[in-house]
């Protein structure tokens, strides 16, 4: 069941990440270029989560396939909870900034709502795929992480003997 509901929550993982990607991006561009004061490291924490993500995207998906040994259980849950906290620090922390300021007018103000909105959104999905990930791999031990071909291999009857 989990491994059918993992990719679209990773596709989903990916769109989210590029756009609090890009409502970040617009938010720092705006601080450097129209203010005298740099983006605040909120906006700069959430650029960095969102390539993170990318880079955790990326393991995630492609070292159980290609990589079968650089792909460890605990590697793979640790990479979803490293995410889902880093989500969570981030929206948190861009909330408070922006609760904290004087005035927010505009459509910097906007994205920066938004941006927050999405690195919600974020963090319940990662926190769902870290929830997939920890059941699968308690109930079914390590196996349980394997992709399909290493699965049906290690499910493989072993030879009889003739005398048998």
């Amino acid at each position: 069941m989990a491994p059918n509901l993992l990719l679209p929550i990773r596709i989903a993982q990916g769109v989210f990440a590029l756009v609090t990607m890009g409502l970040s991006a617009y938010v720092a561009h705006w601080y450097n270029n129209d203010t005298l004061t740099a983006s605040p490291s909120q906006i700069n924490f959430l650029i960095f989560v969102s390539l993170w993500s990318f880079i955790s995207i990326a393991y995630l998906e492609l070292a159980p396939r290609f990589m079968a040994k650089a792909s460890h259980p605990f590697g793979i849950l640790a990479f979803n909870v490293l995410n889902m906290l880093f989500y969570f620090a981030g929206f948190i922390a861009l909330a408070v900034f922006l609760g904290k300021l004087l005035f927010c007018r505009g459509s910097v103000c906007a994205a920066a709502r938004a941006d927050a909105f999405f690195a919600a959104f974020s963090w319940l999905l990662w926190s769902a795929s870290s929830a997939l990930v920890g059941l699968q791999m308690f109930k079914g031990g390590f196996a349980g992480l394997k992709t399909d071909r290493q699965a049906k291999s290690a499910m493989k009857e072993a030879p009889q003997g003739l005398g048998a």
